[in-house]
């Protein structure tokens, strides 16, 4: 958030993606102590997500529940991270309230020669579209897979061929130098 703050100052207004533990979403006074952290940081909670990895086990139950609500009540982004890779995609977006899902890299890395995978994106795409939902595509290596995902409707990617990992201070240069209006460091 102290990143965050810093680009704020220094005129890029960026949403924070940070990866949050599944486990952590059965701790009640999480949304509290976010919300302390951004008020210190002087942030508007829209300018961070928390992404959670589908690929692990989402806790169920009320509690869960009700910190993921009392979060993007705030106005915290929920992202599911990975999905397709993990335990029962469509449940989870049933349950939880999440704003993103994030397209697992395998499906994106073979769509352009597995008719199957393809159809999946496309699918995912399709389906993040009709819960209102924003869609990423993560692993995008080539510039093939990004007008491919392009033409699906895919708004938001990810991955070395678009930029690979920068430090903070870089990330600032390649956004002013390219345009990029998201990269998540």
């Amino acid at each position: 958030l102290a990143q965050c703050r810093r680009w704020c100052d220094d005129g890029l207004v960026l949403r924070m993606s940070v990866n949050l533990s599944p486990r952590s979403l059965n701790d009640p006074e999480l949304p509290g102590r976010i919300a302390a952290m951004l008020a210190a940081e002087g942030l508007a909670p829209e300018l961070l997500q928390f992404e959670i990895t589908e690929s692990r086990a989402l806790p169920s139950g009320r509690g869960a529940t009700r910190v993921a609500d009392e979060l993007r009540a705030m106005g915290v982004g929920i992202a599911i991270d990975d999905f397709g890779t993990g335990f029962s995609s469509l449940v989870q977006l049933q349950r939880l309230p999440v704003d993103e899902i994030k397209i697992d890299r395998s499906f994106v890395a073979t769509m352009a020669h597995n008719p199957s995978d393809a159809a999946i994106v496309r699918s995912t795409i399709d389906l993040a579209r009709n819960l209102g939902l924003r869609v990423t595509a993560e692993g995008v290596e080539t510039e093939e897979a990004r007008l491919q995902l392009t033409e699906m409707g895919c708004e938001l990617a990810q991955g070395y061929g678009l930029c690979r990992p920068v430090s903070a201070d870089r990330c600032a240069r390649v956004i002013r130098e390219t345009g990029i209006a998201e990269v998540r460091a």
